[in-house]
């Protein structure tokens, strides 16, 4: 990682990962390092609940053209899911619509349902998700007092596993079981959305009190700074030629395709991996993303 030097002027381009606090929006934490890195030009990869803590993955500078691809990658929570009351946000935040309490769930039936939910899945994601209804989010929607109702979406749950389970009473009397959990999957799936059908498939009715992102693709919490150390100049920004081989398939080229996907052309390529690969030129340079389509290179950023 190259740290920035005090005093210097913005910082390089590069990624910075972010172990996000709760209360602060990903937009919050945009505005934090665009200070930090002083430069407008920040943006981050998968958005955090403010609720939520863990891995947020910011771009600077010529590394925000990485983000789009990198939310795309498979990401890890641990969670805590609470079984006995439905919320109308799916999670804390959210006021508690029924409370039909949960004491002795019996673990055979608790280990059916969230199998149930491992694998692919056609989900329905949280009313006041961000999916945009007609233009409009359909957390305004909601906000503004609509009845909002999403189409289920293909996600896929690779892990769903539950590591502890204990029995407690609600502030408001209802008896609750919470459930720590640990969940692997795919972009686009809602863990809110989770907590909910597994509430639902147990009839108990169900909603998230905590989450934490562990992981997004290959950037975990070990690589994470706070808030306050990035105030106090550890910027660690990851250079972006070691972010994108840190988290793409990587195709060494030589100096004449190098020029010719820099500038953008289309070149013959070897069997390569479906979606983005990261293009490397003589002496380790970072050139482009590129994708294969029909043994032909089509670029989707070019970094030279």
């Amino acid at each position: 990682m190259s740290p920035r030097p005090p005093g210097s002027g913005a910082a390089p381009d590069g990624l910075v990962v972010v172990d996000k606090p709760a209360g602060f929006t990903s937009h919050d934490v945009v505005a934090v390092m665009r200070g930090i890195a002083r430069t407008r030009r920040v943006g981050h990869a998968g958005t955090l609940d403010p609720m939520a803590t863990g891995v947020l993955v910011l771009g600077v500078g010529r590394a925000t053209r990485l983000l789009g691809h990198l939310a795309l990658t498979e990401k890890r929570y641990d969670t805590t899911i609470r079984l006995g009351q439905t919320t109308v946000t799916d999670d804390a935040e959210g006021e508690v619509t029924a409370g039909a309490g949960a004491a002795g769930v019996d673990p055979a039936a608790l280990d059916a349902a969230v199998a149930g939910l491992t694998g692919d899945l056609m989900q329905v994601p949280s009313s006041v998700s961000a999916v945009k209804i007609d233009g409009k989010r359909a957390y305004r929607r909601v906000r503004q007092g609509e009845e909002v109702s999403l189409p289920p979406r293909p996600v896929t749950v690779s892990e769903f596993s539950v590591h502890e389970v204990v029995e407690r009473v609600a502030a408001d009397g209802t008896p609750v079981t919470d459930l720590a959990a640990t969940v692997v999957c795919s972009s686009g799936t809602y863990v809110r959305a989770l907590a909910r059908d597994l509430g639902a498939a147990l009839g108990t009715g169900g909603h998230l009190t905590a989450l934490r992102r562990t992981r997004v693709g290959p950037y975990t919490l070990d690589a994470a700074r706070t808030l306050d150390a990035l105030r106090e100049g550890e910027l660690g920004v990851l250079p972006l030629g070691q972010a994108a081989a840190a988290a793409f398939p990587r195709w060494d080229v030589d100096a004449r395709q190098a020029e010719l996907l820099g500038n953008g052309a289309r070149i013959a390529t070897p069997p390569l991996p479906p979606g983005p690969v990261a293009v490397f030129g003589p002496g380790d340079r970072f050139v482009a993303l590129v994708e294969s389509r029909d043994d032909q290179s089509r670029s989707l950023a070019v970094f030279a």
